[in-house]
Protein backbone atom coordinates (compact mmCIF):
# COMPACT_ATOMS: atom_id res chain seq x y z
CA UNK A 1 0.00 0.00 0.00
CA UNK A 2 2.81 2.29 0.72
CA UNK A 3 4.65 2.00 -2.59
CA UNK A 4 1.28 2.55 -4.25
CA UNK A 5 0.59 5.74 -2.37
CA UNK A 6 4.31 6.62 -3.30
CA UNK A 7 3.41 5.87 -7.24
CA UNK A 8 0.67 8.23 -6.98
CA UNK A 9 2.50 11.14 -5.19
CA UNK A 10 5.78 10.78 -7.52
CA UNK A 11 4.43 12.94 -9.95
CA UNK A 12 3.63 15.98 -7.62
CA UNK A 13 6.59 15.35 -6.02
CA UNK A 14 8.53 15.83 -9.26
CA UNK A 15 5.90 18.98 -10.15
CA UNK A 16 6.60 20.67 -7.00
CA UNK A 17 10.28 20.09 -7.46
CA UNK A 18 10.01 22.37 -10.58
CA UNK A 19 9.85 26.07 -8.69
CA UNK A 20 7.50 27.32 -12.17
CA UNK A 21 5.56 24.28 -11.07
CA UNK A 22 5.14 25.13 -7.41
CA UNK A 23 4.20 27.85 -8.47
CA UNK A 24 1.49 27.36 -10.31
CA UNK A 25 0.03 24.89 -8.10
CA UNK A 26 -0.35 27.36 -5.40
CA UNK A 27 -1.54 29.93 -7.81
CA UNK A 28 -4.22 27.50 -9.39
CA UNK A 29 -5.36 26.31 -6.07
CA UNK A 30 -5.72 30.33 -4.57
CA UNK A 31 -8.17 31.02 -7.92
CA UNK A 32 -10.15 27.65 -7.29
CA UNK A 33 -10.48 27.75 -3.49
CA UNK A 34 -11.53 31.13 -3.72
CA UNK A 35 -13.99 30.42 -6.05
CA UNK A 36 -15.10 27.21 -4.46
CA UNK A 37 -15.36 28.95 -1.24
CA UNK A 38 -16.64 32.51 -2.49
CA UNK A 39 -19.95 31.91 -0.04
CA UNK A 40 -17.86 31.55 3.10
CA UNK A 41 -15.01 34.19 2.25
CA UNK A 42 -17.75 37.09 1.72
CA UNK A 43 -19.10 39.14 3.91
CA UNK A 44 -21.48 41.00 1.49
CA UNK A 45 -23.21 40.02 -1.62
CA UNK A 46 -21.81 40.48 -4.90
CA UNK A 47 -25.07 42.28 -6.19
CA UNK A 48 -26.06 44.20 -2.80
CA UNK A 49 -26.19 47.82 -3.61
CA UNK A 50 -25.15 50.34 -1.68
CA UNK A 51 -24.81 53.55 -2.70
CA UNK A 52 -23.17 55.75 0.23
CA UNK A 53 -20.02 53.00 -0.47
CA UNK A 54 -19.61 53.88 -3.94
CA UNK A 55 -16.22 54.43 -4.94
CA UNK A 56 -14.43 53.60 -1.18
CA UNK A 57 -10.61 52.55 -1.69
CA UNK A 58 -9.18 49.27 -0.04
CA UNK A 59 -9.62 48.37 3.38
CA UNK A 60 -10.15 46.26 6.02
CA UNK A 61 -14.44 46.80 5.74
CA UNK A 62 -13.62 46.25 1.52
CA UNK A 63 -10.62 44.24 0.80
CA UNK A 64 -10.39 45.15 -2.95
CA UNK A 65 -12.90 48.21 -2.46
CA UNK A 66 -16.08 48.94 -3.66
CA UNK A 67 -17.48 49.93 -7.60
CA UNK A 68 -19.41 52.47 -8.89
CA UNK A 69 -22.56 51.40 -6.86
CA UNK A 70 -21.44 50.36 -3.96
CA UNK A 71 -20.88 46.53 -4.35
CA UNK A 72 -18.14 45.23 -2.82
CA UNK A 73 -15.48 44.18 -5.19
CA UNK A 74 -13.84 41.48 -3.24
CA UNK A 75 -17.38 39.62 -3.19
CA UNK A 76 -18.01 39.68 -6.88
CA UNK A 77 -14.19 39.08 -7.75
CA UNK A 78 -14.65 35.59 -5.94
CA UNK A 79 -18.02 34.71 -7.18
CA UNK A 80 -16.68 35.92 -10.97
CA UNK A 81 -14.21 33.04 -10.46
CA UNK A 82 -17.09 30.38 -10.34
CA UNK A 83 -17.93 32.12 -13.37
CA UNK A 84 -15.03 32.07 -15.54
CA UNK A 85 -13.75 28.49 -14.14
CA UNK A 86 -17.13 26.93 -14.72
CA UNK A 87 -16.88 28.40 -18.46
CA UNK A 88 -13.24 27.38 -18.99
CA UNK A 89 -13.39 24.00 -17.70
CA UNK A 90 -16.80 23.01 -19.20
CA UNK A 91 -15.81 24.47 -22.27
CA UNK A 92 -12.40 23.04 -22.66
CA UNK A 93 -13.84 19.46 -21.69
CA UNK A 94 -16.36 19.79 -24.16
CA UNK A 95 -13.82 21.14 -26.58
CA UNK A 96 -11.44 17.63 -26.16
CA UNK A 97 -14.32 15.67 -26.15
CA UNK A 98 -15.38 16.77 -29.71
CA UNK A 99 -12.05 17.34 -30.99
CA UNK A 100 -10.70 13.99 -30.12
CA UNK A 101 -13.84 12.19 -31.78
CA UNK A 102 -13.33 14.06 -35.15
CA UNK A 103 -9.32 13.95 -34.96
CA UNK A 104 -10.43 9.66 -34.83
CA UNK A 105 -12.35 10.25 -37.38
CA UNK A 106 -10.19 12.51 -39.80
CA UNK A 107 -6.85 10.39 -39.64
CA UNK A 108 -8.12 6.95 -39.61
CA UNK A 109 -11.07 7.50 -41.95
CA UNK A 110 -10.77 7.24 -45.59
CA UNK A 111 -8.63 9.84 -47.70
CA UNK A 112 -11.51 11.97 -49.03
CA UNK A 113 -13.54 11.96 -45.30
CA UNK A 114 -9.90 13.29 -44.25
CA UNK A 115 -9.38 15.70 -46.69
CA UNK A 116 -13.11 16.81 -46.03
CA UNK A 117 -13.04 17.08 -42.13
CA UNK A 118 -9.60 19.33 -42.77
CA UNK A 119 -11.68 21.84 -44.64
CA UNK A 120 -13.98 22.09 -42.04
CA UNK A 121 -11.59 22.41 -39.36
CA UNK A 122 -9.99 25.16 -41.37
CA UNK A 123 -12.88 26.68 -42.46
CA UNK A 124 -14.37 27.10 -38.94
CA UNK A 125 -10.05 27.88 -38.05
CA UNK A 126 -10.21 31.03 -40.45
CA UNK A 127 -13.45 32.96 -38.51
CA UNK A 128 -11.85 35.40 -36.05
CA UNK A 129 -13.04 34.94 -32.69
CA UNK A 130 -14.80 38.80 -31.96
CA UNK A 131 -16.54 38.14 -35.23
CA UNK A 132 -17.81 34.77 -34.61
CA UNK A 133 -19.03 35.69 -30.64
CA UNK A 134 -20.94 38.72 -32.56
CA UNK A 135 -22.88 36.23 -34.82
CA UNK A 136 -24.14 34.18 -32.22
CA UNK A 137 -24.84 37.10 -30.33
CA UNK A 138 -26.81 38.52 -33.07
CA UNK A 139 -28.61 35.18 -33.00
CA UNK A 140 -28.94 33.66 -29.61
CA UNK A 141 -28.68 37.13 -27.57
CA UNK A 142 -25.62 37.17 -24.54
CA UNK A 143 -25.38 34.50 -22.18
CA UNK A 144 -23.08 31.99 -21.09
CA UNK A 145 -23.98 29.52 -23.43
CA UNK A 146 -22.71 31.83 -26.56
CA UNK A 147 -19.63 32.25 -24.39
CA UNK A 148 -18.90 28.45 -24.34
CA UNK A 149 -20.57 27.74 -27.76
CA UNK A 150 -17.83 30.29 -29.17
CA UNK A 151 -14.81 28.46 -27.04
CA UNK A 152 -15.76 25.42 -28.49
CA UNK A 153 -15.63 26.62 -32.35
CA UNK A 154 -12.33 27.95 -31.81
CA UNK A 155 -10.54 25.24 -30.06
CA UNK A 156 -12.12 22.16 -31.21
CA UNK A 157 -10.05 22.45 -34.93
CA UNK A 158 -6.70 22.98 -33.07
CA UNK A 159 -7.57 20.08 -30.75
CA UNK A 160 -8.92 17.54 -34.00
CA UNK A 161 -5.89 18.28 -35.87
CA UNK A 162 -3.41 17.51 -33.13
CA UNK A 163 -5.14 14.08 -32.88
CA UNK A 164 -5.66 13.81 -36.33
CA UNK A 165 -2.17 13.57 -37.12
CA UNK A 166 -1.18 11.54 -34.32
CA UNK A 167 -3.69 9.01 -35.11
CA UNK A 168 -2.54 8.99 -39.26
CA UNK A 169 1.26 8.24 -37.37
CA UNK A 170 -0.59 5.05 -35.55
CA UNK A 171 -3.05 3.51 -37.60
CA UNK A 172 0.24 1.62 -39.55
CA UNK A 173 1.83 0.82 -36.25
CA UNK A 174 2.34 -2.86 -35.74
CA UNK A 175 0.08 -3.10 -32.75
CA UNK A 176 -3.02 -2.04 -34.86
CA UNK A 177 -2.27 -3.80 -37.45
CA UNK A 178 -2.49 -6.97 -35.02
CA UNK A 179 -5.67 -6.14 -33.48
CA UNK A 180 -7.24 -5.83 -36.85
CA UNK A 181 -5.39 -9.14 -37.75
CA UNK A 182 -7.46 -10.22 -34.92
CA UNK A 183 -10.39 -9.30 -35.42
CA UNK A 184 -10.63 -6.02 -33.53
CA UNK A 185 -13.37 -3.47 -35.05
CA UNK A 186 -12.50 0.22 -36.19
CA UNK A 187 -14.50 1.14 -32.65
CA UNK A 188 -12.24 -0.78 -30.55
CA UNK A 189 -9.02 -0.30 -32.35
CA UNK A 190 -9.66 3.62 -32.16
CA UNK A 191 -11.30 3.63 -28.00
CA UNK A 192 -8.49 0.92 -27.07
CA UNK A 193 -5.06 0.79 -29.08
CA UNK A 194 -5.04 4.54 -30.73
CA UNK A 195 -6.76 6.66 -28.15
CA UNK A 196 -4.64 6.24 -24.69
CA UNK A 197 -1.52 6.84 -26.66
CA UNK A 198 -2.71 10.30 -28.47
CA UNK A 199 -4.78 11.62 -25.28
CA UNK A 200 -1.90 12.59 -22.74
CA UNK A 201 0.01 15.43 -25.15
CA UNK A 202 -3.45 16.92 -25.28
CA UNK A 203 -4.46 17.11 -21.77
CA UNK A 204 -0.98 18.93 -21.35
CA UNK A 205 -1.62 21.14 -24.06
CA UNK A 206 -5.31 21.93 -22.80
CA UNK A 207 -4.16 23.11 -19.33
CA UNK A 208 -2.64 26.10 -21.12
CA UNK A 209 -5.30 26.71 -22.75
CA UNK A 210 -7.26 27.50 -20.07
CA UNK A 211 -6.31 30.66 -19.24
CA UNK A 212 -7.30 31.49 -22.78
CA UNK A 213 -10.41 30.79 -22.23
CA UNK A 214 -10.65 32.48 -19.34
CA UNK A 215 -9.06 35.63 -21.45
CA UNK A 216 -12.42 35.09 -23.79
CA UNK A 217 -15.03 34.82 -21.57
CA UNK A 218 -13.69 38.20 -19.54
CA UNK A 219 -13.27 40.13 -23.13
CA UNK A 220 -16.99 38.83 -23.98
CA UNK A 221 -18.52 39.90 -21.09
CA UNK A 222 -15.79 43.16 -21.33
CA UNK A 223 -17.90 43.70 -24.63
CA UNK A 224 -21.23 43.25 -22.92
CA UNK A 225 -21.74 39.98 -24.79
CA UNK A 226 -21.02 37.43 -21.72
CA UNK A 227 -23.11 37.25 -18.57
CA UNK A 228 -25.73 39.73 -18.30
CA UNK A 229 -25.42 42.56 -15.11
CA UNK A 230 -26.01 42.32 -12.17
CA UNK A 231 -24.44 39.16 -12.59
CA UNK A 232 -20.31 39.18 -11.23
CA UNK A 233 -17.96 38.63 -13.90
CA UNK A 234 -14.20 40.03 -14.21
CA UNK A 235 -14.98 41.03 -17.65
CA UNK A 236 -17.49 43.17 -16.10
CA UNK A 237 -16.05 44.25 -13.38
CA UNK A 238 -13.23 45.65 -15.86
CA UNK A 239 -15.60 47.36 -18.04
CA UNK A 240 -17.10 48.48 -14.87
CA UNK A 241 -13.59 50.19 -14.19
CA UNK A 242 -12.92 51.35 -17.49
CA UNK A 243 -16.08 53.19 -17.14
CA UNK A 244 -15.17 54.64 -13.85
CA UNK A 245 -11.33 55.10 -14.34
CA UNK A 246 -11.10 58.45 -13.55
CA UNK A 247 -12.87 58.33 -10.13
CA UNK A 248 -10.91 55.08 -9.02
CA UNK A 249 -8.20 52.45 -10.33
CA UNK A 250 -9.33 49.67 -7.92
CA UNK A 251 -12.22 48.83 -9.93
CA UNK A 252 -9.73 47.75 -12.83
CA UNK A 253 -7.08 46.43 -10.62
CA UNK A 254 -9.79 43.87 -8.65
CA UNK A 255 -10.97 43.01 -12.33
CA UNK A 256 -7.73 42.37 -14.15
CA UNK A 257 -5.61 40.88 -11.27
CA UNK A 258 -7.35 37.86 -10.73
CA UNK A 259 -7.04 37.04 -14.38
CA UNK A 260 -3.18 37.76 -14.48
CA UNK A 261 -2.75 35.40 -11.54
CA UNK A 262 -5.24 32.47 -13.33
CA UNK A 263 -3.09 32.73 -16.43
CA UNK A 264 0.42 33.00 -15.04
CA UNK A 265 -0.70 29.96 -13.03
CA UNK A 266 -2.42 27.97 -15.46
CA UNK A 267 0.41 28.61 -17.84
CA UNK A 268 2.88 27.72 -15.48
CA UNK A 269 1.51 24.56 -14.39
CA UNK A 270 0.55 23.06 -18.22
CA UNK A 271 4.31 24.13 -19.49
CA UNK A 272 5.69 22.02 -16.02
CA UNK A 273 3.47 19.71 -16.86
CA UNK A 274 4.69 19.66 -20.66
CA UNK A 275 8.47 19.13 -19.50
CA UNK A 276 8.11 16.68 -17.09
CA UNK A 277 5.77 14.23 -18.35
CA UNK A 278 6.45 15.09 -22.19
CA UNK A 279 9.46 16.36 -22.90
CA UNK A 280 8.88 16.00 -26.91
CA UNK A 281 6.34 19.00 -26.73
CA UNK A 282 8.82 21.11 -25.11
CA UNK A 283 9.30 24.70 -26.70
CA UNK A 284 5.69 23.90 -28.10
CA UNK A 285 3.35 26.86 -27.94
Amino acid sequence: MSAAVSDAWRPVRRLLAEPLGALGIALVLLVIGGAVLADWLSVYEPSRISPRDRFQGPSWTHLLGTDQLGRDLFSRVLHGGRIALSVALFSTAASLAIGVVLGLIAGYGPRWLDNLMLLLFDSIKSFPTVMLALALVTLFGPSLTAVVVVVVLVNVPGYARIIRTQTLALKESEFVTAAQSMGAGTARVLRVHIMPNVIGPLLILASMDIPVVIAIEAGMSFLGLGVRPPTPSWGAILNDGFTAIRDTPWIVIAGGLPIILTTLGFTFLGETLRDVFDPRLKGRG
